[in-house]
């Protein structure tokens, strides 16, 4: 027989060829290793959570990619690895121990009281539209709708456990019950109060004019830094707010920052005007290398999104924490060298005295100082802000200092996504698996009480 003669293919198909092999290959990979296995035969679509172990946490500072933040779907040992120290605050009231959730009056004006069974919510007990303002309306739904959410993102092996629990949304916390936050101050929050701090609710929607959702503002906040480095942002310290809203422990806080600021050339400090046109969009406050922090009657909605600025944040010590707040690394002003202490003048509230600082509750609650070049995301001031002015000359003579902790602020809460979608639905998956554990409710009659489903109740939250 003759010799077979091999017909020559053209380069080109030969590279065609391999094109098609490559596309094949990554295909198979795709459907193999990044589609969960339960979505296959799952009648949803869930998005591929990234995949670290505990041993290969992300490393402090780590950028994760926008893929694994808007994955709302991760199970909790990927929470874990992805978010490292994410729920302490839940831990920390889970260790305090077993309580019980008594029974509240039906239309009572406590906590909402809401069930979670098969992964479905209800309510069971609540107060009337007509007992509450619109804002706290606006909050209560939001929360609502946050903790829905997270019940409908659960991954499949991961089933929510059935359990009872409490809501409070207005801003003073209530025990035992989900809350905004709650005392910083261990003689304030002992082993018999069972706060579990939640995440705000403005990480559905806030809707006020200057703030609006988190995720509008982070976004925002996002091309604002991008577009600005330390040498642009303006060097003065920024912050605007009513003056009479108070804690009682810092009665004349905001007033005496107004007082110290007024006509320094560091400061861009003013008293909100009763038509709000001086006021700045959140976002704007990125725009200040410094950003003055001040907390009201409890806690105050605005931290978290200061925390998104690559921008140095001045507060007097936290005195309430939300369900992040354990994640700040705090420099004490004292420590800073040269930093010293200027009294009021002689004819202000107060007769010209300083208060003392740091406060005996602060070293309690605040028990670590962190070096401000290596390790500090935030500066801790005086209450009466007498060493505010130094804190930020010594700040602008330092401008290294002052640059590096306010990119580990950004890097950790935005970089890190700590505040992320994925994040939020981690923490509030956590937060009530952690109080099912601890919550005790045989006997307290909520068997008896009428469930309203979440669907039903989020139509009466709006419609009369």
């Amino acid at each position: 027989m003759g010799a077979m003669t091999l017909k020559r293919i053209p380069a080109s198909h030969a590279r065609l060829r391999q094109v098609v092999v490559v596309s094949v290959v990554c295909l198979a990979l795709y459907c193999f290793l990044l589609i969960p296995e339960h979505s296959l035969n799952a009648s949803r679509t869930v998005p591929e959570p990234f995949h670290f172990s505990s041993q290969q946490a992300p490393p402090r500072h780590h950028h994760h990619p926008a893929e694994l933040l808007n994955n709302r779907f991760l199970t909790a040992p990927q929470c874990a690895a992805a978010f490292p120290g994410l729920t302490k605050e839940i831990d920390d009231v889970v260790a305090k121990g077993p309580f019980v959730l008594p029974r509240n009056p039906h239309f009572g004006m406590g906590p909402l009281i809401a069930r979670v069974r098969d992964g479905k919510l209800s309510i069971l007990s609540y107060a009337r539209r007509v007992d509450l303002s619109r804002d706290m309306l606006q909050h209560r739904s939001a929360t609502l709708h946050q903790i829905a959410a997270a019940l409908l993102t659960a991954p499949v092996s991961e089933p929510v456990p059935d359990t009872v629990f409490a809501f409070n949304h207005e801003d003073d916390p209530h025990s035992p019950s989900f809350s905004y936050a709650r005392p910083a101050d261990p003689a304030l929050d002992t082993s018999h109060r069972h706060v579990f701090a939640i995440p705000h609710f403005s990480f559905w929607s806030w809707a006020i004019g200057p703030v609006g959702s988190f995720g509008r503002a982070s976004a925002a906040i996002t091309a604002l830094e991008s577009r600005l480095s330390w040498g642009t942002k303006d060097a003065r310290a920024a912050w605007r707010g009513t003056t009479w809203f108070n804690a009682a422990r810092a009665a004349r806080l905001r007033q005496d920052l107004v007082a110290r600021a007024r006509g320094r050339p560091w400061a861009d400090v003013e008293a909100l005007h009763g038509n709000r046109s001086n006021a700045l969009a959140i976002e704007d406050f990125c725009g200040y290398r410094y950003v003055v922090h001040t907390e009201g009657v409890t806690y105050s909605g605005r931290f978290q999104y200061h925390q998104l600025c690559a921008s140095v944040v001045l507060t007097p010590p936290i005195a309430w924490m939300q369900h992040l707040t354990h994640l700040v690394k705090p420099a004490f002003s004292y420590a800073l060298d040269g930093v010293i202490r200027t009294p009021p003048s002689t004819d202000a509230p107060g007769g010209g005295d300083m208060v003392p600082y740091p406060a005996p509750w602060v070293k309690e609650a605040w028990p670590t100082a962190y070096d401000p070049r290596g390790d500090a995301n935030i500066v801790f001031v005086a209450p009466d802000w007498s060493d505010l002015e130094a804190t930020v000359e010594w700040l602008e003579r330092h401008p290294k200092v002052a640059e590096g902790i306010a990119r580990r602020q950004r890097e950790l809460f935005d970089g890190g996504g700590y505040f992320s979608p994925a994040a939020e639905m981690c923490y509030w998956r956590a937060a009530i698996r952690g109080w099912s554990e601890v919550v005790r409710t045989d006997g307290q009659g909520f068997e008896d009480l009428e469930e309203i489903p979440w669907e039903e109740f989020s139509l009466k939250e709006i419609h009369k």
